[in-house]
């Protein structure tokens, strides 16, 4: 079958409500959305992915906003449906007093509805990659199976599966987590991870021995966010290298991951090498943490390729 999209992930979108002050004193707060799989999706997009969701959205009063935003992005909502239920919501604020503040409203969201029946075998076939992370398992068994179907058809077909764990406390247990990650770890071909959170889940905190454990179970491409050294280990089987982060200034952290995530992807997707697409990838990281919020301060492709022609 004809490759029609870049990369399809599967997640949830929740609405995000910003404010550069403490939410104590802030008098009013920015709508935009979020989400880990959305945020790897819509960097995707800026930087000229074709891109499929695959989510749930609660019939709220946030349903038009959110569905009619992702569209508005480029996003393929094809397969993003409605159901009866909330919309996750989510905070994050506080950094102009340099204490950041986050909080989730998550619990039982529309998308903790996604099934394995809403995994349609023709359109995981029509990509060039799949994307799904933890927190995407996370929210509900019936989700952790849409999931698992996904990954198993993409390997059927050749088509490349990646994962990032984004384990956060706060959603799941660590066993959990890693009970998680076994369901479907034959099937992933790139992983990324976060050494201060992700590594726990495997009791290591060495990096060389993370990657070396990885190769060992069959992951071809690996990589690895250190904020201790500063920047990213991409591995193969063959080499590991090393790339510094693309700056020091940071104003808003909040889905750099995710956003760095899809455009590595992207870079994948259009016949890069992984040491090619870091480096395309960490400006794009490098760039959005320069602003508040997840998705709408990830930059434009344009302001990528600028950003690197300065270098220069």
């Amino acid at each position: 079958m004809e490759n029609n999209l870049d990369l399809i992930t599967i997640g949830e979108g929740l609405v995000e409500l910003s404010s550069p002050q403490s939410l104590a004193y802030a008098d009013k707060l920015d709508k935009y959305y979020g989400g880990d799989t959305l945020t790897t999706a819509i960097a995707a997009c800026r930087m000229g992915a074709k891109v499929g969701y695959i989510s749930k959205v609660g019939n709220d009063a946030f349903m038009e906003f959110l569905v009619g935003g992702w569209a508005t992005e480029g996003l393929d909502i094809t397969r993003v449906t409605s159901t009866d239920g909330r919309n996750g919501v989510y905070f994050v604020a506080g950094h102009e007093t340099g204490h950041k503040e986050f909080a989730y409203y998550r619990k039982k969201t529309a998308a903790a509805k996604l099934t394995a029946r809403d995994i349609d075998e023709d359109y995981i076939k029509s990509a060039k990659a799949v994307y799904a992370t933890g927190i995407t398992q996370s929210l509900s068994l019936s989700a952790k199976e849409a999931v698992l179907k996904m990954c198993q058809i993409a390997k059927e077909n050749n088509i490349l599966v990646a994962y990032d764990p984004n384990f956060e406390e706060l959603l799941w247990s660590l066993e959990e987590a890693r009970d998680a990650f076994s369901e479907i770890e034959d099937y992933i071909d790139i992983i990324f991870l976060n050494l201060r959170t992700d590594a726990v889940l495997w009791d290591i905190e060495s990096c060389d021995k993370l990657i070396e454990m990885l190769l060992d179970k069959g992951i071809k491409t690996i990589v690895v966010k250190s904020k201790t050294n500063g920047g990213y280990y991409v591995a193969t089987a063959n080499e590991t290298v090393f790339t510094p982060f693309f700056s020091d200034t940071k104003k808003d952290s909040t889905g750099a991951g995710d956003s760095f995530n899809g455009a590595f992807l992207y870079e994948l997707t259009q016949g890069k090498t992984p040491f090619e697409a870091v480096k395309i990838a960490r400006v794009v990281s490098g760039l959005q943490v320069r602003k508040i919020g997840a998705i709408k301060s990830i930059p434009s492709a344009k302001e990528v390729m600028d950003a690197l022609n300065e270098q220069e």
